[in-house]
């Protein structure tokens, strides 16, 4: 059996920030099974008091840990004690920048709001403009797009566009080479007239096949010689146009989407 510890996350605002950065460093200790709690919007002295109170309550003396994304040092103050295994997951990064930047941290809860609304426009945004322009609909707005995707039907590219539409904000379009652009070796000007923003998904042709055959089973469109054929044909239009090839066979929709990215110098970064 697991041993199991007590995890608290304490936070001034959502407390999204402590609860990912927790799960992200705890899940490198896969042999230990970890009973969270989370306390958000924790505003003044009394609050933080009333919280450690929970927690050394609901621990009965285990010394749980407690990861922390408090900016005031009176509230950080309260948790600070040998009873517990405070982790302030911010306060060292800002004392450092403090001293990098020559400014002082404004240490106030949701400064970030602002920042977060812009973004959170920017993704919806991208979400409406992918899911109106997916599987080829919609061509004529394709010069609006950030990034236009191609590829033989389910190499991925409806869940990688709408990867980066929520996680990124980047509106992109996704295009299926059907089998008239596939014998021709051909693809719409719509396309061509873009084609600094468009990359290619592939994959292998087994991994096709698999995909294609819980499908449609037993269907000539599943078949492994159609799908060799088409991912034969749709490399000749890429090496024709020159377009990068980004093959998602044994790599996740975050890692597609990531070398995506890469390969077409897509700048995501959003200024403060």
């Amino acid at each position: 059996m697991s041993p199991t510890r007590d995890v608290y996350y304490v936070s001034g605002n959502t407390g999204i920030l402590a609860k990912n950065m927790g799960k992200a460093l705890l899940s490198q200790f896969p042999g230990i099974d970890f009973a969270e709690q989370f306390f958000p919007f924790i505003r003044n002295v009394e609050e933080a008091r009333s919280v450690l109170d929970k927690i050394l309550e609901q621990s009965a003396g285990s010394r749980p840990l407690v990861f922390s994304t408090l900016f005031d040092q009176e509230l950080n103050d309260v948790f600070n004690t040998p009873e517990i295994h405070f982790l302030n997951i911010c306060d060292g990064f800002l004392f450092r920048l403090e001293g990098l930047l020559h400014e002082k941290a404004l240490r106030v809860p949701g400064s970030s709001r602002q920042h977060d609304d812009m973004m959170m426009s920017k993704r919806v945004n991208a979400i409406h403009f992918s899911i109106s322009h997916d599987d080829g609909t919609n061509l004529k707005d394709y010069n609006e797009a950030d990034l236009i995707l191609v590829g033989v039907s389910r190499t991925g590219k409806t869940p990688v566009s709408i990867y980066l539409a929520t996680q990124m904000g980047i509106k992109t379009a996704n295009y299926p080479l059907v089998e008239e652009d596939l014998n021709g070796l051909y693809l719409p000007p719509e396309v061509v007239k873009n084609r600094g923003r468009v990359a290619a998904i592939s994959t292998s042709a087994r991994m096709l096949h698999a995909f294609r055959e819980s499908r449609y089973k037993g269907s000539r469109y599943a078949q492994l010689a159609t799908c060799i054929r088409e991912l034969d044909q749709a490399g000749k239009i890429c090496r024709k146009y020159s377009l990068p090839v980004i093959v998602s066979d044994g790599r996740s929709i975050e890692e597609t989407a990531t070398q995506i990215i890469q390969e077409l110098d897509l700048n995501v970064a959003t200024r403060f």
